[in-house]
């Protein structure tokens, strides 16, 4: 029995790092995350039922998963088949549409969830009255900018690079 515990909770890790693996290397991924994360945020401003918050969560696993099995693809087209293959394109270029296709049907979801003009009002009134909130929505962006530009590894170096930088300025 406690084998098979300790196999389920190396699986969980196992997927942890996979999902790690595509941030890091992945922009796509790093882009989809963070507009998901803004869409669950601003979607407080509607008012969705439950129902509705289960067919966003979905509609967000389903555009994660796609861009995951789509860097699965790439990955393993690209082990296989180091050199130029056609054969190998098309399967990366399907894997690719499969992707844009959850996006594309993700942005008709969200058409439907937030149609009312009610709640982009309150979103206008909410920041209308804090303004403060407006300077940390765009902080928040370029912090997503940058995430999404350099993602943890890049963003990791930068700021090594910076501190090595001041250190060596200060000797």
């Amino acid at each position: 029995m406690r084998i098979r515990s300790c196999n389920f909770l190396k699986s969980f890790r196992f997927a942890f790092r996979g999902i790690v693996f595509c941030i890091n290397k992945e922009r796509n991924m790093r882009i989809h995350t963070v507009i998901a994360l803004y869409v669950f945020v601003f979607s407080s401003f509607f008012h969705l039922s439950f129902t509705g918050y289960a067919v966003l969560f979905l509609t967000f696993a389903a555009v994660l998963m796609g861009e995951m099995l789509n860097t699965a693809v790439e990955y393993l087209s690209n082990a296989v088949s180091p050199a130029y293959n056609s054969a190998v394109r098309t399967v990366k270029d399907i894997a690719a549409g499969a992707v844009l296709v959850g996006a594309f049907f993700a942005v008709c979801v969200a058409v439907c969830l937030f149609r009312e003009p009610e709640g982009f009002v309150r979103i206008g009134d909410f920041f209308r009255v804090r303004p403060g909130m407006v300077v940390l929505l765009a902080a928040v962006t370029a912090a997503s900018a940058i995430y999404i530009a350099l993602g943890p590894p890049g963003i990791r170096d930068f700021v090594k690079r910076r501190l090595a930088g001041r250190k060596k300025h200060h000797e």
